[in-house]
């Protein structure tokens, strides 16, 4: 069984945990998820099936975006309401003070992954090393924040922001920043992913939709890359590609510049991604193959 399930993840699972759940339901033997969420976040979260997974690396659209919630005065050890309360603090932003900080947060920039995070270190995830009391420096990574807007002020000294960012980005260290800028502190107290790798939340499905219906949700493997060209082959061309070969550029029915291509045989059966890597390439190479 090949494809993509859109979860709508839940709180208090981890990203692991719920690709494991679509395993059960598709009793399917591998899946792989298409970014972490942490374990106090929900939304979407795109989990290839089957030989889908070989697809993940190939994805067109890495942004992401979030809805996230977060109070003023205090700061954690994980960055968010789950860990340990670090420092208290007045506070005197108001909500106006808030609206005008964020858009000092707009553009690229290099943002210091947080301790409490998936990343390896010598082999050792941050996370690991941070429950053992250890910090370890970490080397800041180049982010981009497209949009940040004030949504809501859902209490005092809480407030809800929308962001529009890069792959990489961690909510919780760019909440952070943005209560140090204020001078106060703050900590993430909700997160919801909104959109991941071109899919939204009016795409995505709860572990319960998905037990009433595991057929429905299941999309095709070609569903992401949309975005890249067709190229529809010949019955041997097929039988080539499907095995691993390269197909000549001048035998194919379309002039194929350099990009990734989506692979059809003449039945429409998709059969992976090929590219042709420069001008001067004779040949359609195949870099993934969707065995049925």
């Amino acid at each position: 069984m090949n494809g993509f399930v859109i979860l709508d993840k839940k709180a208090g699972f981890t990203s692991f945990q719920s690709a494991a759940f679509i395993k059960r339901i598709y009793n399917e033997k591998k899946t792989g998820h298409t970014g972490t969420l942490d374990p106090m976040a929900t939304g979407v979260l795109p989990v290839a099936l089957g030989a889908a997974t070989r697809l993940i690396d190939f994805l067109p659209n890495h942004d992401k975006a979030y809805l996230a919630r977060f109070r003023l005065g205090i700061t954690t050890d994980t960055l968010d309401a789950t860990g340990t309360v670090t420092e208290t603090r007045p506070v005197t932003a108001s909500k106006d003070d808030v609206q005008a900080i964020l858009p000092r947060f707009l553009g690229e920039q290099q943002q210091i992954p947080p301790m409490y995070s998936a990343l390896k270190m010598d082999g050792k995830r941050l996370y690991e090393l941070a429950r053992k009391g250890k910090e370890v420096e970490r080397a800041a990574r180049w982010i981009h924040i497209f949009s940040i807007a004030l949504t809501e002020q859902t209490d005092e000294n809480e407030y809800e922001i929308a962001v529009d960012c890069s792959k990489g980005t961690y909510i919780r260290s760019l909440v952070a920043d943005v209560g140090e800028a204020l001078g106060c502190g703050a900590a993430l107290t909700f997160l919801r992913r909104t959109r991941a790798n071109g899919f939204c939340v009016e795409d995505a499905r709860t572990e319960e939709e998905l037990a009433k219906d595991p057929a429905a949700a299941l999309l095709p493997a070609d569903t992401p890359f949309s975005a890249f060209r067709a190229v529809t082959v010949t019955e041997k061309q097929a039988v080539r590609f499907y095995n691993g070969g390269a197909l000549l550029r001048d035998r194919l029915k379309i002039l194929t510049e350099p990009a990734v291509y989506r692979v059809y045989g003449p039945d429409g059966a998709f059969l992976g991604l090929g590219e042709v890597h420069s001008e001067e390439s004779a040949e359609l190479t195949a870099i993934r193959v969707i065995h049925q």
